[in-house]
């Protein structure tokens, strides 16, 4: 999965990074995290040991609750409950860092959260795998019909949700 949103040199290497496709972090280290307290219990830690972050693409975060106390560590894929259906991602960050980026974003760990449904399994994988193989085609084919019908906008990117009921389309 690394580098597959990274252009690529015309030898085949992906820019970016210049891991050569060996980062595996699927975002060239874009706003990412170190949880240097990782060794560390912190107070108050205990309340709000259920929250985790997830990254998506393009380096999309949120914050979900572990309702179900899984055991998930950095850089998991995890099955999150989405408006409509699943989506998967990679965990970013857990324990003691978690409230305090929830609140640099000025969000109450008290609020409302999507759960945690599970660890992503093979078939969910493959799923979400097959859905971001389609999303540069679709991306070509939407750019063709908003030229076609002479809409003012410019699609950047798509970003299929993991289990491929739900396309988002950035312009």
């Amino acid at each position: 999965m690394g580098c597959s949103n990274c252009s690529s040199n015309s030898n085949g290497t992906p820019l970016g990074c210049k891991n050569n496709g060996t980062c595996g972090s699927d975002g060239c280290n874009k706003m990412t995290v170190f949880n240097w307290l990782s060794n560390m219990e912190l107070v108050g830690e205990k309340e709000n040991s259920n929250i985790i972050e997830v990254r998506f693409k393009n380096s999309r975060k949120e914050f979900y609750r572990n309702s179900e106390d899984l055991t998930i560590s950095i850089g998991d894929l995890v099955i999150v409950k989405a408006e409509k259906g699943y989506d998967l991602g990679h965990t970013t960050l857990k324990g003691g860092l978690v409230p305090i980026q929830m609140k640099k974003k000025q969000r109450d760990p008290k609020e409302e959260l999507f759960p945690v449904l599970r660890k992503a399994a093979q078939k969910d994988i493959d799923i979400w795998t097959k859905s971001r193989e389609k999303e540069e085609q679709i991306k070509k084919k939407s750019r063709e019909m908003a030229i076609r019908l002479d809409l003012k906008m410019k699609i950047s990117d798509i970003e299929f949700q993991g289990d491929g009921s739900k396309a988002t389309f950035y312009y």
